[in-house]
């Protein structure tokens, strides 16, 4: 068979034996939608939230930023800014800590 004659096989629909632009546009599309869904899954992963259990305190690392409790007379009220905390500052469960009555 040359190149000039159409294909007999039915997956070819009667078309010669190339790659169609449509196909070619649709393989693109599914390699980029992977590189995104790896890239998110990837992004995504590295953020994880971890809770401390009661029976152990947490010592801070570098860049330790947020909202922090103050103590007042009507008792603790969160602040309205963030605030940069020290690295190596200790942070304890409740239970650590005395009220008082």
């Amino acid at each position: 068979m040359t190149c000039s004659e159409r294909s007999s096989c039915p997956c070819s629909n009667g078309q010669p034996a190339s790659f169609p632009g449509e196909v070619r546009a649709l393989t693109l599309l599914f390699v980029l939608m992977c590189f995104v869904a790896l890239a998110l899954a990837f992004a995504t992963g590295c953020t994880r939230t971890v809770l401390v259990s009661e029976a152990s305190p947490i010592r801070t690392g570098p860049c330790v930023k947020g909202k922090v409790y103050v103590k007042t007379a009507d008792g603790w009220q969160l602040g309205d800014n963030d605030v940069r905390i020290p690295e190596g500052w200790y942070c304890v469960p409740p239970s650590y800590v005395e009220e008082e009555r």
